[in-house]
């Protein structure tokens, strides 16, 4: 059986690293290889890099062909360190239990649970510590991300599930959350949707960034049945203005952000079926609350 060697590169969070990563997953769109990954030039990987890598496992497993972490070309100590403490080695490439440190864990959803996520988004992620928020702030916070999760999986028709991770990174003062699905992404739903809704030949040709653009806003869902809710990113788009943080969304040819001077959205040249939620938020001394909380 052919076995397709995939070389990882040193990967951050800017449009070029996520351009490489959906290289990647173009590399392994042959169904009749099997796929191991070489570690041997990566220095470093950002959290939206190991839930893509795991997920795009997933994915690969999922059409009966085997993945492999080839543990042994992870020369880099900081690189493993952080694979161990997320707990991704020992999820695919090295005996090893992931600790309670700077790292929000990686974690795999192959169906929606509520409770399993809302404990995740709550206490790993924006109730940690790492970002100041009221109790009420934290709650509302992370049930806007759980409507991420649950969009996933009720509209991408993704078959394999949401991965995520995120790290604290202290000298940066970041705290980053990665959430990335296989589906058909944003776009491409947002077009199906409209060709059955609208009479319109222009429908089929909307960019993905107008796409985008009309999922951002208030009130525009593709559901079609129960309570039309949208992406639900009002909270988190006021939020990370507030914060000067930042969040994005990449999407088949899409390309969303949200930050301290606006929401813009852009086409890219790369693109890939799915969608990945990257969000960085500001880990500073002030305490975020509602408007009406008490001081």
């Amino acid at each position: 059986m052919a076995q397709k060697v995939i070389r990882i590169p040193t990967l951050n969070d800017g449009p070029h690293d996520f351009a490489r990563l959906f290289g990647i997953w173009s590399e392994t769109n042959d169904y009749f290889e099997d796929i191991r990954f070489d570690f041997s030039h990566c220095d470093f990987l950002r959290p939206n890099a190991v839930a893509f890598l795991g997920g795009l496992a997933r994915l690969i497993q999922s059409r009966w062909k085997t993945v492999t972490f080839d543990r042994s070309t992870l020369h880099h100590s900081a690189v493993m360190a952080n694979l161990c403490q997320n707990g991704f080695a020992g999820t695919f490439a090295y005996p090893s239990s992931g600790w309670d440190g700077n790292s929000i864990p990686y974690r795999e959803d192959k169906a929606l649970d509520m409770n399993g996520i809302m404990d995740y988004l709550t206490y790993n992620w924006i109730g940690k510590g790492w970002v100041h928020v009221s109790d009420r702030l934290r709650d509302a916070i992370a049930g806007r991300m759980w409507e991420i999760y649950s969009n996933a999986f009720e509209h991408s028709g993704t078959e394999i599930g949401v991965f995520s991770c995120g790290q604290h990174y202290r000298r940066q003062n970041n705290l980053i959350l990665s959430a990335v699905d296989f589906g058909r992404g944003i776009p491409a739903n947002v077009r199906f949707f409209l060709r059955q809704h609208v009479e319109d030949a222009l429908v089929s040709k909307l960019s993905g960034a107008a796409c985008l653009k009309w999922a951002f806003e208030r009130g525009n869902s593709t559901c079609t049945g129960g309570v039309a809710r949208g992406l639900g990113l009002d909270l988190l788009k006021e939020f990370a203005r507030l914060n000067q943080g930042k969040l994005e969304i990449y999407s088949n040819d899409g390309y969303a952000i949200v930050d301290k001077d606006g929401e813009r959205y852009e086409n890219r040249d790369f693109a890939f079926e799915g969608t990945v939620m990257h969000i960085t938020l500001r880990c500073d001394e002030n305490l975020y609350r509602f408007r009406d909380e008490a001081e």
